[in-house]
């Protein structure tokens, strides 16, 4: 899996610093011209693991986002979704994980057979660590070098 540094997406810096004012995390932003149409793609986190994003939430973030992202696009001619990563959400770049510290993933090991399930206890630009614990054994830590995951999902245990 690839580490991408999240700002050098376009207009990520600005769009990230109003949705982190309001107790989110800026997980992905596209923005990608399209027959006319600027069509903008963003996917929020709280910054509580602990703490669901409502439907308020995301309505709210969406107004704030598109009006700047409108300033800055120097467009009205946009079209944007916003979500939340959902129960499941596929990590697509490394520099996600992050976002997740304290969350459960599974992560599927090129090294291994099976998928790896357990906490984000830490993160670099390298690797994460998952406090991975099996049945009748005791808690224990795992570091995974980004170039060894095929596949990482948000996930409950």
């Amino acid at each position: 899996m690839e580490y991408i540094d999240l700002n050098t997406f376009l207009h990520y810096s600005e769009c990230e610093k109003i949705v982190s004012e309001y107790g989110f995390n800026l997980i992905e932003l596209k923005i990608t011209p399209s027959k006319g149409v600027t069509r903008i793609y963003a996917v929020i986190s709280s910054k509580d693991p602990s703490v669901n994003i409502s439907a308020n939430d995301c309505s709210k973030i969406h107004r704030l986002l598109l009006e700047k992202l409108e300033e800055l696009l120097k467009t009205d001619d946009t079209y944007m979704e916003l979500s939340s990563p959902g129960l499941e959400r596929n990590i697509r770049n490394a520099a996600e994980f992050k976002f997740f510290l304290q969350h459960s993933l599974k992560v599927w090991d090129k090294n291994s057979s099976d998928w790896i399930h357990g906490k984000l206890v830490s993160v670099d630009e390298d690797s994460l660590e998952l406090e991975v614990s099996e049945k009748n054994l005791p808690v224990e830590k795992k570091k995974i070098l980004f170039s060894d995951i095929a596949k990482a999902k948000f996930t409950t245990l």
